[in-house]
């Protein structure tokens, strides 16, 4: 049991994941408290925001549609509920996406998932080259058509970042700026952490949020959670002129050269320009090559990007589980839950995954929305 002093719970990682968990759960009357030496880093600062669960969909994905549209179906209030308590805005904007096709392969390929769109019920459009430049003048005159996704929106992931680290503080959780150095287990559980400055922090239950790094933790036994891999993505800013209308209204996708390729508009006038995939090992190096590729893609989709100024770039690690989906929910360690393995959709999932682990914490039960995304479902079933 842990001592009268200790949280009841302890998030490993203060990322947008771990501290969407820490403020649910704080509000549902547990203590809770965050181990991360910069709680609101991690990869929500290089994210590009995209909450776009329909032009994301690959085929044999519906559990993970499900969930991305169950939480894309949250994040107005999400967002609301957190400039409320905060005074800060997040950047959520309702701005829709545009998925386009630059050759016939494409086009077709953007087709085939129109229909599997409607299959599933999903709302987007098909349109042609024309009525794409027609919403998105900028667009190059090679476009061969699209789809249109109104109910795609988007979200500034550094502002949401520094938005959940004041309700986190406006909501009693304690955010402890240091690494965790090692878990702590005592009779066969989880019992806490022993920071890097080699403090001991004691818990009722320890939620692994961090990230690629999550499987990692020192003093985690073997085989209670499933590797989780740092995929790489470089990612540009540019600056948009404001003066005369929108150089881009909504978020623009295309695949270009067997790439998927995105184009984030904000309000402020920020462009953002993602992402390469790269399986390097927690490398956040940025360099020529991903930088060249990725203005030379968007300028074949909108070549007037070349005139507009270059102001950032980065690097950041999205966390893959084997599979690509989260780990939510209870792991082979008593006492251990698991909120890692986003892989590119933490910033998208981060309301439900709150909500659900809250749930889980609070009440013990796991609701059914989590059950295809537990850490078990790698483990070999017996037969019956």
């Amino acid at each position: 049991m842990a001592p009268s002093h200790a949280p009841d719970v302890l998030v490993v990682g203060g990322g947008i994941i771990g501290l969407g968990v820490a403020w649910r759960t704080a509000q549902r009357g547990l203590s809770v408290a965050v181990v991360d030496p910069r709680p609101g880093g991690g990869a929500a600062q290089v994210a590009a925001g995209m909450l776009a669960p329909v032009t994301e969909l690959q085929y044999g994905e519906e559990p993970l549609l499900r969930l991305g549209m169950a939480s894309n179906e949250r994040y107005a209030a999400f967002a609301a509920e957190l400039t409320e308590a905060t005074g800060l805005d997040t950047g959520y904007r309702r701005t829709g996406t545009l998925a386009v096709a630059l050759d016939s392969d494409d086009r077709a390929e953007l087709r085939e998932l129109h229909a599997f769109h409607g299959r599933l019920g999903l709302a987007s459009e098909w349109l042609t080259g024309r009525e794409c430049r027609r919403l998105e003048p900028m667009l190059a005159p090679g476009v061969r058509g699209g789809l249109h996704v109104a109910e795609d929106h988007q979200v500034d992931g550094r502002r949401l970042a520094a938005a959940l680290v004041a309700a986190c503080e406006r909501a009693g959780v304690v955010l402890h700026r240091a690494e965790a150095a090692e878990l702590l287990v005592e009779d066969g559980r989880a019992a806490g952490v022993r920071l890097s400055t080699g403090e001991r922090l004691a818990a009722g239950r320890t939620v692994l949020a961090a990230g690629s790094r999550s499987h990692l933790l020192p003093g985690l036994p073997d085989g209670v959670l499933p590797a989780v891999r740092p995929v790489k993505g470089q990612v540009l800013r540019l600056r948009m002129p404001t003066a005369h209308g929108p150089f881009l209204s909504r978020n623009v996708r295309a695949v270009v050269r067997g790439q998927h390729l995105y184009l984030v508009p904000r309000a402020d006038g920020e462009l953002v320009i993602g992402a390469t995939t790269e399986e390097l090992g927690h490398d956040t190096t940025v360099t020529a090559g991903g930088v060249y590729e990725l203005l030379r893609d968007a300028h074949e989709l909108v070549p007037g990007i070349t005139e507009l100024p270059l102001v950032e770039t980065g690097a950041g690690l999205r966390p893959g589980s084997p599979d690509n989906a989260p780990l939510l929910g209870p792991t082979a360690l008593d006492g251990l839950v698991a909120a890692t393995g986003h892989y590119r959709n933490g910033v998208l999932l981060t309301p439900v995954t709150a909500d659900l682990l809250a749930d889980y914490l609070a009440d013990g039960e796991l609701p059914p929305l989590a059950s295809d995304f537990t850490p078990d479902r790698f483990t070999p079933r017996a037969a019956a």
